[in-house]
Parts: structure tokens; sequence; C-alpha cells
């Protein structure tokens, strides 16, 4: 399976975050499935990337041209395919992806698993969207969604398939599912 996984290149201040991305990577790559991320060596994103290579997965990073002329590529990764710009990426790692995840993030993360969790709520795609609520990060989304429905701006069944996982172990039952 590919596993899409959204999250920053940044390391964030919680110390459990770069604990939690390598026990995300260890699975994904200890199970046999493929990593699709942003292909950057920084942050969160280099810790999640480096896990899965260690437990022997593959990691395919789709990354824009402006942050490979940076620098900012991660050379040990399976594959790099470089896009024009955001847009191109963010179609790319849909195109790729069988299930996505949302690590805690930033704006980035947001603006991209937003439209995941669109095209789920539309019904043009099929496939399990789930953010990874550590500590409460998701619970303002996920109070907000609630929220959207009971306004009548959305249906709690157009919903239905996005998913928040506080745990490894959520997130290993949803995708079974």
């Amino acid at each position: 399976m590919n596993i899409t996984v959204y999250l920053g290149a940044n390391d964030g201040k919680e110390p459990n975050l770069a604990q939690e991305a390598r026990k995300l990577g260890s699975w994904i790559g200890s199970c046999g499935h493929t990593l699709i991320y942003g292909g950057s060596k920084c942050g969160l994103m280099g810790v999640l990337a480096e896990s899965v290579l260690k437990a022997g997965g593959r990691v395919i990073g789709v990354e824009p041209e402006f942050f490979v002329s940076a620098g900012l590529i991660y050379d040990d990764i399976t594959q790099l395919i470089v896009t024009p710009g955001m847009t191109e990426r963010k179609a790319k790692m849909i195109e790729l992806g069988d299930a996505f995840i949302a690590f805690p993030g930033g704006t980035g993360t947001l603006e991209e698993i937003a439209e995941i969790m669109s095209k789920v709520y539309l019904g043009h795609l099929e496939a399990p969207c789930i953010l990874y609520d550590l500590n409460g990060y998701y619970s303002g989304l996920k109070t907000q969604l609630a929220r959207m429905a009971e306004a009548g701006l959305s249906t709690a069944e157009g919903q239905r398939k996005i998913s928040f996982a506080e745990t490894l172990e959520d997130i290993k039952s949803l995708l079974k599912q």
C-alpha cells in the first residue's frame, strides 16, 4: 500500500513528535508499505523518511523544484519526483496514494489534508483519510467538522471517511477496514 503522509519540515516543540514519527515510519517500512511524502530531509519529514528506510521500506518523495534548488531534498530516499510547483506536487501525491495521513504539521499539512478531506467528502476519492490526533492536535478541527454538520453546511454522512486516530494502533485498525 502507498501511504501518503503529510507532516511538517519543522521539528515542533512537543518532545514526542519525533518519536511518534519514527514509530509510524518503522511500521510503514516493516509492513512493506511505501511512504509517499514531501521529499524533504528537514524536521519531522526527514525523521519519518529515515525510519521507513531503516525498517526496509520504500520512500517516494515528491518535491517542487524550488525546494530542490534550496537543497532540501533527502538524497537517500528510494525515488524523488520533482514537480514544477506545489499544485503539481499535491496532485502527484494524491495520484500515488492509497491512504492519506495527516501527522501534526503546519499550514501546508492542513492545506494538503483539507484537499483530501474534500475529495473524500465529495466521493471523488475512495481512500482512508486519517488525521493523526496526537495529544489532541487535531481536536479543534474535529470540533469544527462537527460544527459544520450541526450548522447544516456539511453532513456527518459525507464526513464518514474522515477519521481521527489518537495512536498508531488506531491508524492500523483504520487501514485494515
